[in-house]
């Protein structure tokens, strides 16, 4: 959701900001709700961004949990992203992101995975159009009963979804660093982007979530930082743009401080990009 709506609000910011990709909700992310948005400016954003080749995503809402002991919940995450699917279809996004969720109740994690089997590989089922967005798994920092926080456990989940030829991978550095991947130490960022590859397979990073961290490494709490700001600090992110797994990845930044902190971060991360 963008003030002003997606053709003019959104693209707009991202203008101001000097991104190169945009990252969008098309609902509220901390509600149920589905909007059905407006044809219009779908049209209008669509043609917009393939003008200026912004390639578009979409953030599915953060009450999302697959792995969730309550009926009602995993009823309405099915829903929801269900929503996020078909408007991230409408507006031509590459990819939904969604949260791995986590296993509530005091549920085991085999429980919890045969469930987000149950309930998400349907959805997956339904990608049957060259248009479909790909779902891109993104792994939370480690809070709580995480399904999915540290890259190893990618591995149970994506088998859980038969290793789903639309289903991807979203990368959060801050959530990698919390959940105990030190991206800071000497070839930190190598060493967990390997460990992906080998895991989940080639080509299934499809999106990186560029944010420094307030916390240390490990720390399990999600709290997002300025590039260069915080503990992972600003040479890895060089070093993530070097590496084979992230070629023709794009970034996008969930970092603090509004426009002009964001519209920093991106020249930050373009300087480090391109020298």
């Amino acid at each position: 959701m963008v003030a002003g709506g997606l053709a003019i609000g959104g693209l707009s910011y991202a203008r101001d900001i000097g991104a190169e990709a945009v990252q969008i909700f098309v609902a509220n992310p901390r509600g149920w709700a589905t909007p059905s948005g407006d044809r219009g400016q779908d049209e209008r954003f669509r043609a917009a961004c393939a003008e200026e080749s912004v390639p578009v995503y979409v953030h599915a809402p953060y009450l999302i949990n697959f792995g969730s002991h309550t009926e009602a919940t995993a009823e309405r995450s099915v829903e929801s992203l269900r929503h996020s699917l078909r408007r991230g279809r409408d507006v031509r996004a590459r990819g939904v992101v969604v949260h791995t969720g986590s296993a509530t109740g005091g549920r085991g994690r085999e429980a919890a995975l045969a469930q987000v089997r149950e309930r998400l590989l349907p959805l997956l089922e339904e990608l049957t159009h060259d248009d479909d967005p790909w779902l891109l798994l993104e792994p939370t920092a480690g809070q709580g009963a995480s399904l999915c926080s540290q890259v190893a456990e990618l591995g149970p989940y994506v088998e859980a979804l038969d290793r789903h030829p639309r289903l991807g991978v979203c990368l959060d550095t801050c959530h990698a660093f919390a959940a105990g991947h030190d991206l800071a130490a000497g070839g930190g960022v190598k060493e967990c982007l390997d460990e992906l590859v080998s895991v989940v397979g080639e080509g299934r990073l499809k999106l990186i979530h560029a944010n420094d961290s307030k916390d240390v490494a490990g720390a399990r709490r999600d709290r997002h930082e300025n590039i260069g700001a915080g503990h992972i600090g600003a040479e890895p992110f060089r070093e993530l743009f070097t590496h084979p797994a992230t070629r023709g990845v794009p970034l996008v930044i969930e970092t603090p401080g509004g426009k002009k902190g964001h519209a920093a971060d991106v020249a930050r991360l373009k300087e480090l990009r391109d020298h």
